[in-house]
This record gives C-alpha cells, structure tokens and sequence, in this order.
C-alpha cells in the first residue's frame, strides 16, 4: 500500500487510493498513520476514489479520526500520481461540491456556496473583533494587534471548545498589515493545536475583512512562510460567491507504511 504525501502552505497530507485499503476505514488509518512521533506527522488522511465520469470523490480525516471538510488538503491532491489532469476539475470533498483549478504552481480551489455557507453571528461575547462563519467547517476571526504576541496554545483552546459553539470551532487570529493584506494564525480542531495554515480559517477570515474593510481580494501571510490569496464577490447577509482560496502546492513523495502500522 502506498501513501503519497504532499503539501499546501506548509500542510502535510497523506493520501491513499481506496481501492487498496482493506478492511479498516479511514478513520481508523488516519489515527494510525497521522500523529507526530507514533506516524508521519501528518496535518490529515485522504482516501481517493479512482477518478472516473463525473466529480472526483474525495475523503478527509483529522488526526483524531473525525472527518471534515479540508481546502488545502483537497488543493494538494491534485499532485498525487493517478489525480485528474484536467485544468479545472470538479471534486466532491467530504460531500462539499468544490472546483479546483490549476495556475502553474499554485492550485486554486473554489469553496462551496449558497444556502447554510456564509458569516453568521458571532455566538459568544468577545472582547476584539470577531467574525464567526460556516464553510463546511466553523471557523471563529478574531482581529488583534499583532499576531506574534497572541499566545496561542493558551489563547485558542477556551474558544475552540466554548459551550456557545457546539462541536467547537477552528479559532483564527488576524492582523490587518495593508489593505488587502494580513498575517494570519490558526488553531484547528481535530489536530488540536496550530498548524501552518488553515485554508478554510484563512476564506472565512478573507471574507470577512470583505465584509468590514472593504476589499474583496486579500492576500494572507500564513505561519508556514507562504502566502495564500483569497478573492470573492461579498453578498448581503454575509454571504459570499465566487470564493477562491489559492496557493503553491508541492508533491513531496510517497512511503510503503511498516505493517506493524495497519490499525
């Protein structure tokens, strides 16, 4: 069994083909093969179909074993051997319908819209400026001063599981550098910690500077070193269309796991 591994912004992802995973499911692989020091360290798992007529079908697993929707994972499918060469595909992950689309380097991936996606009212009291929205996962905005003095792994985990949110939320800091233009730091659930970047944190927290600032592209200096850019058209109600994230996306290898792995 071969497990590809490639990156977005610093992510790391494994990928299998499931046709060649037999009896355990995802989730069961990705507890196996994602935690630091016990796997590979990975960011999330992902179980492809073979592509065929219609979408590509794509499922995603945190390291805990949940399963949730994953832009930047989904991004770097698209340099795993055996993906859709097409230069704009259409991709059904974890039951989002998304497109990706090729530019070069960078892939870029367009986020589900329409009813039930958008910014909605911040669920609990804050003292800086919050944005809250829904993108096939939570992801709670909070503008600072300067990211680099947020303490994160203090800061971060009371709101990731506040009782106003149920199920918790991704927590995201933001520092607003230029127009159009910011630092950003995020605390994802399911890894339970920050990881180099989150790109549905970083579309929701783009769409919600849209929303308060005015601009409608924003290009986002994420902790891995790398930037990701995000355009779209705001709608009434906070709502968004035509949301693009997009950023490099490498192919790093791929390994034969030791079958003292196999859950």
């Amino acid at each position: 069994m071969d497990l590809f591994l490639a990156s977005a912004a610093g992510n790391v992802f494994g990928y299998l083909w499931v046709d060649e995973v037999k009896d355990c499911t995802g989730s069961d692989w990705a507890k196996v093969l994602c935690p630091r020091g016990r796997g590979f360290g990975l960011d999330g798992l992902f179980l492809m179909q073979r592509p065929e007529k219609g979408p590509w079908i794509l499922e995603h697993w945190d390291t805990d074993g949940a399963k949730s929707f994953c832009s930047n994972g989904s991004r770097a499918a698209l340099v795993v051997p055996g993906a859709p060469q097409a230069a704009l595909l259409e991709v059904i992950s974890n039951g989002e319908h998304i497109l990706l689309r090729r530019r070069g380097q960078d892939v870029g991936i367009h986020m589900p819209e329409g009813e039930g996606f958008g910014l909605r009212s911040v669920p609990l009291a804050m003292d800086l400026p919050a944005g809250f929205g829904w993108i096939g996962n939570p992801q709670l905005v909070l503008r600072v001063a300067s990211v680099a003095d947020v303490d994160l792994p203090v800061f971060a985990p009371p709101l990731r599981h506040h009782a106003a949110i149920p199920g918790g939320t991704n927590v995201n800091v933001i520092e607003v550098i230029a127009p159009g233009e910011a630092k950003i730091r995020s605390w994802e659930r399911g890894v339970e910690g920050e990881t180099l970047c989150c790109g549905t944190g970083c579309a929701v927290a783009a769409a919600w500077l849209a929303h308060t600032d005015g601009p409608s592209e924003w290009r986002l200096h994420t902790a891995s070193g790398e930037d990701v850019s995000v355009t779209l058209v705001p709608e009434a109600g906070g709502g968004w269309r035509d949301l693009w994230l997009s950023g490099p996306v490498r192919r790093l290898g791929h390994v034969q796991p030791d079958p003292s792995l196999r859950p």
